[in-house]
C-alpha cells in the first residue's frame, strides 16, 4: 500500500511539474505584429514588425495563467515604403543602432469574461520601460492536420503612447499620433513539456 502511494504521489507531482512547464512558441508563418498611426489627423498607416520570438508558458489549458514574452527587432519595422521604414529607424523615431530590440513580458493576466484577458506587463521601448495593460483573446487549440502538434491561437489588441517612450519628439500629435493601436495575431506551437 505504501509503494502504491509514493507511486501516487510521485506521478501527481511529476505531472504537475509537467504542466506547468508549457512552452509554445509562435508560429512565423501565421503571426504578426501591426501597429497603425493616424497622420495629419486624416488617415491611418500601418506596419509591422517582420523579425519576432513570442513564447508562452502555462500550466492551464485555459492559459488563464499564462505569461507571455516577447522580442523584436526594431529594424524589422516594415510599412511598405522604404524611405518612411529608414526614417522610422533613425534617431528620430525608434533609434533602431542604439535599441535594436523592443520588449514585453507580462507581469500579470486576469480573466475579463469567456477566452478573454486583460494582460498587464512591461514594455520596453527605444530604452524606456513602461507598464502597460491590452486586451487578450485566446482562440482555441487545435490539433494542425499538417505536423501532428497542438497549435494555440491569440489575439493582443491595445493602445499606446509614442510619447511615453520619448519616440518621435519633434514630431507633433497633429502630425503622427500619440497614439499608437496595436494588433497581434499568432499560431503557437506547443514546443516542450519540461
Amino acid at each position: 500500500m505504501k509503494k502504491f502511494l509514493f507511486a501516487a504521489v510521485a506521478f501527481v507531482a511529476l505531472t504537475a511539474f509537467t504542466t506547468l512547464n508549457n512552452i509554445w512558441e509562435n508560429d512565423d508563418a501565421h503571426s504578426q505584429i501591426q501597429f497603425t498611426v493616424t497622420h495629419l489627423g486624416v488617415s491611418d498607416v500601418s506596419g509591422t514588425f517582420n523579425d519576432f520570438d513570442v513564447t508562452v508558458k502555462t500550466s492551464k489549458a485555459d492559459f488563464s495563467d499564462a505569461v507571455f514574452e516577447l522580442s523584436a527587432k526594431t529594424s524589422s519595422i516594415d510599412t511598405r515604403v522604404e524611405a518612411r521604414d529608414n526614417h522610422l529607424k533613425s534617431a528620430d523615431f525608434f533609434d533602431a543602432e542604439k535599441f535594436p530590440t523592443l520588449n514585453f513580458k507580462s507581469t500579470g493576466i486576469t480573466k475579463a469574461s469567456k477566452d478573454k484577458y486583460k494582460l498587464t506587463g512591461n514594455l520596453t521601448l527605444h530604452g524606456v520601460t513602461k507598464a502597460v495593460t491590452l486586451d487578450l483573446t485566446y482562440r482555441g487549440t487545435v490539433e494542425n492536420p499538417m505536423n501532428k502538434k497542438q497549435t494555440a491561437g491569440f489575439q493582443i489588441t491595445g493602445t499606446i503612447k509614442r510619447s511615453d517612450f520619448t519616440i518621435g519628439e519633434k514630431f507633433p500629435a497633429l502630425i503622427v499620433s500619440d497614439e499608437v493601436r496595436i494588433k497581434a495575431d499568432g499560431e503557437f506551437t506547443q514546443t516542450e513539456n519540461k
